[in-house]
């Protein structure tokens, strides 16, 4: 996987002001995809009753020794996903220390992930929508984490928020962040909000893209799913496996726009 930002490929700028048509506000903040059911026509392949309240069995175990005992974070990821059924690779270069890391986003499942991958980076931050602080569990380790959350319901506030993930980059934390703002299937693909790009800009970090990739389609979190009915798919899909894929970290040049332009189609 390689990005290269050397020179602007993007879109150029005439520095003319463009009309735009007007958008509920709603529709600005909370992006939305193409995605929904058909995305997932084709029938996968279960396992068996026995092995799905094995895997439902576990998971809660885990999710209660997570709860009760101050696990790493990582490890605990990493536990939860293999109690799940779900098997991770990662593969590319090493996360960078300090960098922004930026990637496609499928599933609530990336969160459990980029949890699991805290261990490869110096106190990796992630950044989350508000919602997830209040799911159970998962929202309680988030926060353990020093998660970054974005509240959705408050855009005035984004500059705050970015400006403290610009500041979390200045002492040396990896940030992590989901430009789509929304969960995608995969092949359709949604336009990568510039936002977070700022931060690496004022901090001088470097951007590092990663790709998520998952060999199941009962991974996508997408349309009118629930959390319950999502963890049902996964608890009963066979072979499930997720690879992150890594590039090598890129100086963040140029602006945020470019960036989100570049990467988000790399």
């Amino acid at each position: 996987m390689s990005v290269s930002l050397v020179s602007p490929a993007g879109p150029q700028f005439s520095g003319r002001a463009r009309t735009v048509p007007p958008q509920d506000l709603d529709d600005l903040w909370r992006p939305t995809s193409a995605c929904g059911p058909r995305c997932r026509s084709v029938p996968p392949a279960r396992a068996g009753l026995l092995r799905q309240a094995a895997r439902a069995a576990a998971a809660t175990a885990v999710l209660l020794v997570g709860v009760l005992l101050p696990w790493r974070a990582d490890l605990l990821a990493r536990a939860l996903l293999r109690a799940l059924g779900v098997r991770l690779r990662v593969q590319g270069p090493p996360i960078a220390v300090g960098a922004l890391l930026v990637g496609n986003h499928v599933s609530w499942l990336d969160i459990v992930v980029a949890l699991a991958l805290s261990g490869r980076a110096r106190r990796l931050r992630m950044v989350a929508k508000s919602e997830v602080g209040a799911w159970p569990v998962i929202g309680r380790i988030a926060r353990r984490q020093r998660t970054i959350f974005v509240d959705r319901a408050r855009p005035r506030r984004l500059p705050l928020t970015v400006a403290e993930a610009a500041a979390a980059l200045r002492a040396g934390d990896t940030v992590q962040v989901f430009p789509e703002g929304t969960t995608t299937c995969g092949p359709h693909q949604v336009r990568w909000r510039s936002a977070f790009f700022q931060a690496a800009l004022d901090a001088g970090a470097a951007v590092q893209p990663f790709t998520l990739s998952y060999t199941h389609p009962a991974a996508s979190f997408i349309g009118e799913d629930t959390l319950v009915e999502s963890l049902r798919r996964v608890l009963a899909a066979r072979s499930l496996r997720v690879t992150v894929t890594t590039a090598q970290p890129q100086p963040a040049v140029f602006s945020r726009r470019h960036l989100a332009y570049v990467l988000g189609r790399a």
